[in-house]
């Protein structure tokens, strides 16, 4: 039996949906500011109301409860949207492949809406704060996520340097904490918060901290199915003397034998696309039988 499909995702997506609509919604919010800043109508500024109002403003400041979602949206700076976008793309592709793209948008905006509130209520203990734009609450989330569920998958700093994601998250998150106080102009708060959220969201999802040490198993779907492959083995059996035969006519054992291919890459097609929207995790038992008895057909 053949199946068709490149990989157990209806082929690997380099720009999975949510990751490609955050990144249109991103580029297209930054380019609209810009495209805003050259109109005025006397002394009223198109992007400063804008700003004004979507921006993360301090409490009395001009705050608004949306802007804790919209915040997320704006960048100040071509290098402040690129680097975010890349690093969102980065880390976040694989998530959204094992997580599905409905799980991967929660935590993506439950990790933005968390680095907001600890910018409103825990940086002004520390620091001043002025308005905030920018996603990096939420890829800080997704940075945390890729290095606590890819623990040993080697990051190379500038193309050059190979280091674990367990370590480089861990070098990241203590440059923020060693930088909180400073007054570089970066919400370091809410980089943390939104790394902190991320932690508190995995943690609840059953997710094992002492994972990222060696002693769970892994939860890479890319690691599972290779190891359903590497781990099956061909079996051999035995027939007993054949004592009766009979004659089939071949036309009709072929059609059947098409139909029934059919009626299996559908299923499996219908599987496959299910892992690609909800994730492995989605899958009933039933399902993930017949998933392995597909690789066992395949190996």
């Amino acid at each position: 039996m053949a199946y068709n499909r490149p990989s157990f995702f209806s082929g690997f997506q380099f720009f999975p949906p949510v990751i490609k609509a955050l990144l249109i919604a991103n580029g297209a919010v930054f380019l609209g500011m810009m495209f805003l800043g050259n109109f005025h109508v006397g002394d009223f500024s198109f992007e400063q109301f804008f700003f004004q109002a979507f921006a993360l403003w301090p409490f009395g400041s001009g705050f608004g409860f949306w802007q804790l979602f919209t915040y997320m949206f704006m960048h100040a700076s071509f290098t402040h949207i690129l680097f975010n976008m890349l690093a969102l793309w980065m880390f976040g592709m694989e998530l959204e492949h094992v997580w599905g793209s409905r799980k991967f948008f929660i935590y993506y905006l439950l990790c933005g809406f968390g680095g907001g509130l600890a910018n409103l209520l825990i940086a002004p203990m520390f620091t001043s704060v002025g308005p905030t734009v920018g996603a990096s609450g939420a890829v800080y989330g997704i940075l945390l996520a890729f290095g606590m569920m890819f623990p040993d998958r080697l990051i190379y700093v500038y193309f050059l340097l190979p280091i674990k994601a367990k370590y480089f998250v861990v070098m990241y998150m203590a440059f923020e904490i060693f930088s909180v106080g400073s007054m570089d102009g970066v919400a370091h708060f809410a980089h943390l918060g939104g790394a902190l959220v991320g932690f508190v969201y995995l943690l609840s999802d059953g997710y094992r901290f002492d994972s990222l040490y060696g002693r769970t198993q892994s939860t890479n779907v890319f690691s599972k199915f290779a190891s359903t492959f590497s781990n099956t083995k061909k079996r051999t059996e035995s027939y007993g003397d054949v004592t009766d035969a009979k004659v089939y006519n071949i036309n009709d054992y072929t059609n059947r034998n098409n139909e029934e291919q059919i009626k299996a890459q559908k299923q499996i097609d219908d599987i496959l696309d299910k892992i690609s929207k909800d994730g492995y995790q989605s899958l009933n038992e039933e399902e993930k039988k017949i998933l392995f008895e597909a690789s066992k057909k395949l190996n």
